[in-house]
């Protein structure tokens, strides 16, 4: 009867374990909403790899209800083994902008077709890949020491160079899910780990990380390690991604109330989607070899239109919906610029 009460009890603890760990996920699944559209990815290096193991988590902006969106830096994390990072993303629909959050899982799903870099040019990833139990880099596009790292191995990658950091909407990026990114959003996920937790709080903290202070160019764009923006691990951005517009409105004017009505998750709520392409979100792909180099994002400064200026602008656009505090339909956005090729990163 003691053993049989032992198993009962343990499997209500589990149950229990497993409900809430099920809601804190669907908590961070959900995100935040707001009316105007984060600044362009800003162009910066990355630092080198710490060793084995390590995953690199791409830098987002992310948003502080009081002070508007802030620059969450790119760092290194040991990741769990055989698992792969799918970064978190801003989507337009309804009328504002809802946050996506990243995960882990076995295979890389859909992130809102945006160039993150270093291995996250839009569709999955090219930054290396699980071989047992063991991590291999690709040295194309990440910023490895063989000193460090022995598991490496050189292939090209297709890069989207494009730094527009929100999906759909005017301006946005113009990508939907392909159907292994759709079957890929089905698996059993993980939450961010609890280093990336603590660096997005962190970065959260440092007035320096707001837009509003750095203009899209944040004094630390990455970081060696999780949590560490001392300057022998912190990376400065090189430049802005591009051309940045305050916000016509304040923090607390943009901030979207949370309701059933208007809580993304990362399957809907989002239009205008199509594969990324040599088009209106993209302005040209180009191939990664091991001639390039890896370790640094470009913004494209001759078109700094793929920022949102709908979201950003002082000036009042009848096509913006963002301008209003009232919830409508994303505009029809005009036809997409020629593409232009650019020459290595």
């Amino acid at each position: 009867m003691n053993r049989n009460g032992a198993v009962v009890r343990g499997l209500v603890l589990a149950v229990v374990f497993l409900t809430f760990s099920a809601a804190s996920f669907s908590q961070i699944a959900v995100g935040i909403s707001v009316r105007v559209g984060p600044p362009a990815l800003p162009v910066y290096a990355q630092p080198l790899c710490p060793g084995p193991g390590y995953f690199w988590t791409p830098g987002y902006w992310g948003w502080n209800d009081d002070a508007g969106y802030y620059w969450v830096p790119g760092t290194w994390v040991v990741a769990p083994v055989g698992m792969l990072w799918t970064p978190g993303y801003w989507g337009w629909g309804g009328g504002f902008y809802a946050w996506h959050a990243g995960y882990w899982g076995p295979h890389v799903g859909f992130y809102g077709g945006i160039n993150y870099g270093f291995g996250y040019g839009g569709v999955g990833f090219g930054g290396g890949e699980w071989r047992g139990g063991a991590f291999f880099y690709n040295r194309s596009v990440t910023n490895v020491s063989v000193t460090n790292v022995t598991n490496v191995y050189t292939k090209t990658v297709v890069v989207n160079e494009n730094h527009t950091a929100f999906n759909g909407g005017e301006g946005g990026v113009a990508a939907r899910p392909t159907p292994q990114e759709e079957a890929a959003g089905r698996e059993q996920h993980t939450a961010p780990l609890a280093e990336q937790t603590q660096h997005e709080h962190l970065a959260s903290q440092n007035r320096q990380n707001f837009a509003s202070e750095n203009h899209g160019r944040p004094a630390v764009a990455a970081t060696a390690r999780a949590g560490d923006f001392s300057s022998r691990s912190a990376v400065s951005a090189r430049a802005a991604g591009g051309e940045y517009h305050a916000p016509a409105m304040s923090p607390k004017e943009a901030r979207v109330a949370s309701t059933p009505g208007n809580k993304g998750t990362s399957n809907d709520g989002f239009r205008s989607f199509s594969k990324p392409a040599n088009n209106g979100g993209s302005t040209g792909n180009i191939a990664r070899g091991n001639g390039s180099r890896p370790n640094e994002t470009h913004a494209n400064q001759s078109r700094p239109q793929n920022e949102s200026h709908a979201a950003h602008s002082q000036q009042p656009r009848p096509s913006a919906p963002q301008q209003s505090h009232k919830s409508s339909p994303p505009p029809k956005r005009p036809a997409p610029p020629r593409p232009e090729h650019h020459k290595g990163r």
